[in-house]
């Protein structure tokens, strides 16, 4: 009999009938016709590094995980147009303020620009599109606690206006550098709700 499948001496178990969540977001993939431009782009804004790459993919990572994007090269894509379902752009929390502005700062002497820029309420949000056209987000938080910013979301003031207010990033820099207490920094600033996103016709870095 063959041993591995001897199942006499085991102790038997049951699956858990209780619906699983995931304990981890681990990585997520892109297809793209344009993949050295797009390793550039992801290793200067989130200080990626490749962990492996072949001619057909390449993987890269921000910390311990194996990968936390996937790169695959094809050739004769085309660039979704504005009409077209699908993921509008994938999101990162950074430390803290310093954090997401230092990182604006840094990208944007390199030529990187925001699409935009929003106080959400719950989040004080970057928008960047990658060289195919992704969206890709850099937030931090505003409250300290994630009970705080999940419970935001049941105000008032966030059903009234879900999407945010714009806000000058250059501005925001500018009161960091003097000293603004950091409650300050992430208060929502006055203005007219901002308009929601749609995706670009044409990438742009």
């Amino acid at each position: 009999m063959d041993t591995m499948l001897d199942t006499s001496s085991r102790a038997r178990r049951t699956l858990d009938s209780k619906p699983a969540t995931p304990v981890l977001f681990a990585h997520f993939v892109l297809r793209s016709s344009n993949i050295q431009p797009m390793i550039d782009w992801y290793s200067t804004l989130l200080n990626m590094h490749i962990v492996q790459r072949t001619e057909y993919i390449c993987f890269l990572t921000y910390d311990q995980e194996h990968h936390r994007l996937g790169i695959v090269n094809l050739a004769g894509l085309t660039t979704p147009d504005a009409k077209t379902a699908g993921l509008a752009h994938v999101a990162y929390t950074m430390a803290d303020i310093g954090a997401l502005l230092s990182t604006y700062r840094r990208v944007r002497a390199l030529g990187i620009e925001p699409s935009r820029c929003i106080h959400h309420g719950p989040t004080v949000s970057i928008y960047y599109r990658d060289p195919d056209g992704n969206g890709v987000e850099l937030q931090v938080d505003r409250f300290a606690t994630k009970a705080e910013t999940a419970a935001y979301f049941q105000t008032a003031e966030f059903k009234k206006n879900p999407i945010g207010v714009a806000f000058d990033p250059e501005a925001l820099v500018r009161a960091y550098e003097e000293g603004a207490p950091e409650a300050d920094l992430l208060t929502m600033p006055d203005g007219p709700p901002a308009a929601p996103q749609s995706p670009p016709s044409t990438p742009r870095s």
